[in-house]
């Protein structure tokens, strides 16, 4: 196909899918009932809500977004229970949520959508995958993410409003997720998460019983005890003062990561079980640090009761230390705390690829469940390091089988843009599986032209698909269906994790 025709195709195949959105435009509002499950390293907690869709926009393509979210029920706090030391107890578990679901008047068959989220030291649990199978099936229809260091910063970066802060108003925001097992760190540029880090720095790396006596004792807790010239050991008391200092030196390691000061710090950079965030900046160039988590709700003052650990004595040191830096209105308060990582569940948008769309491989088609992976270039990265960059989000190192590539793109797509983009998606899959097919998501129409370029001239042999005129986010899933009848229309459903949209609280005085 020459370029002309790649253009004039292009050009009369979007009039067609424009003309056409007429025929699904109308149902402009609808609600649905969501739950959220968050199975953590310390606590465990579902919360219910009632949520109100409308849609963005005008036009067929037009994403639904919630408008309005009523919390229906939220479950207590209730500590993670475990049968041994790398088993979590599934039946008390269990029990803990169906007693939540009995007394919020809900049962599975009132779930619309919703998510379970596993985090931290309990995903790394040897019946992790099984538990997570396990209250997808029980709960209702689910979008199932068992979150890894970099994912779950993702997701509490979100959860906490600290990206819409920052969409909101254009500055950088560093959110800071304290929970039991680890302290995760995004960078938020312009709405969009662009780096991410994590470290062991949490309330639970050691735990105690009414009288301080030792019953948990995690790896990097005995670390900074060690370094702090204690020997901890299982039965063994932890003394008051022994678990303030405790709690004042991972209060200083995580300062230190948060200011990027990590030259003399060789104990906070042997924390960091992720890379370093990649910058030179004092406090990583951000204007606002906002912090979620577990530990977030002592350190803003929500919470003052303890579960066994130093979360108590963690929040306070790490906002003395804050408050000391002399920087007024550096520190904001976020919309939810301990309930950042997963505030609600999957908003569920229908939409449809038209016959702009390039489907090279029919069999390829339904495929469900797609993790959108979208490489983001606004911070003046090149294309290969910004899908290496969010690749690293959901703690992968290439493109592989369960992905789709969202791609957006800037000015006309003329032959040229159509070219380059191509070329670079090949290079950034070229190490991939060439049996795993590749799914591209666009936000122009110009799916067929860039199908074109890829099977024709650069002579790409593995399964394609290509739909565009479809708005998506990097947390977001997706089913693509197959065409409808003798069109080249397909069916898309993009599925996210539910986040609100509430910046106007986040900055109220404290």
């Amino acid at each position: 196909m020459h370029e002309h025709e790649i253009e004039e195709a292009a050009r009369e195949q979007a009039a067609e899918i424009r003309a056409q959105g007429e025929d699904i435009e109308g149902l402009e509002r609808f609600t649905l009932k969501s739950v959220g499950i968050d199975i953590g390293s310390s606590t465990s907690h579902l919360v219910f809500s009632k949520l109100t869709l409308r849609r963005k926009g005008a036009g067929y393509s037009a994403k639904f977004v919630v408008t309005a979210r009523e919390v229906l029920f939220r479950s207590p706090i209730s500590l993670t229970p475990y049968s041994t030391g790398v088993t979590i107890d599934t039946e008390k578990l269990q029990a803990f949520f169906h007693k939540a679901y009995e007394d919020a008047g809900m049962t599975p068959a009132d779930v619309d959508t919703g998510a379970v989220i596993l985090t931290g030291e309990a995903l790394k649990k040897e019946n992790a995958a099984a538990v997570l199978q396990l209250f997808a099936h029980e709960a209702g229809k689910f979008i199932c993410a068992s979150a890894g260091p970099n994912h779950e910063t993702l997701l509490a970066a979100h959860g906490s409003g600290a990206a819409h802060v920052s969409e909101a108003t254009g500055k950088t925001v560093l959110n800071v997720d304290v929970g039991g097992g680890t302290s995760k760190l995004a960078l938020i540029e312009g709405g969009t998460v662009t780096q991410t880090a994590s470290l062991s720095v949490g309330a639970r790396l050691v735990a105690f019983d009414d009288q301080g006596v030792l019953t948990r004792i995690e790896g990097p807790g005995e670390q900074m005890l060690n370094s702090l010239g204690i020997q901890p050991r299982l039965g063994q008391p932890l003394t008051p003062e022994q678990q303030e200092a405790f709690a004042g030196l991972q209060a200083d390691v995580l300062l230190q990561a948060i200011s990027g000061n990590l030259g003399h710090a060789p104990l906070t950079s042997d924390l960091f079980i992720t890379e370093l965030l990649e910058t030179t900046a004092p406090f990583h160039g951000a204007d606002h640090v906002m912090f979620s988590g577990g530990v977030s709700e002592y350190l803003y003052g929500a919470e003052s009761a303890g579960y066994g650990d130093v979360g108590p004595l963690l929040g306070p040191a790490i906002r003395r230390r804050i408050e000391a830096l002399g920087k007024p209105g550096f520190l904001v308060q976020p919309e939810e705390g301990i309930r950042a990582t997963v505030i609600g569940a999957g908003e569920y948008t229908v939409q449809a690829s038209g016959s702009t769309c390039f489907i090279g491989s029919p069999d390829a088609l339904p495929v469900f469940g797609l993790k959108v992976v979208r490489p983001y270039t606004g911070g003046g990265d090149d294309f290969q390091t910004a899908v290496k960059r969010a690749l690293n989000k959901f703690d992968l190192d290439r493109y592989g089988p369960g992905l789709a590539m969202a791609v957006a793109v800037a000015g006309k797509p003329d032959y040229q843009i159509c070219r380059k983009l191509a070329e670079d998606v090949a290079t950034a899959v070229q190490d991939a599986n060439p049996a795993v097919p590749l799914y591209l998501v666009l936000d122009q129409d110009m799916a067929k032209s860039l199908g074109y370029i890829l099977q024709d001239e650069l002579k790409m042999t593995r399964p394609l698909i290509v739909i565009d005129g479809i708005d998506v986010g990097d947390l977001d899933y997706v089913d693509i269906g197959r065409t409808m009848g003798a069109s080249e229309v397909v069916p898309v459903t993009v599925k996210s994790l539910l986040f609100p949209n509430r910046a106007g609280k986040y900055f109220e005085e404290e």
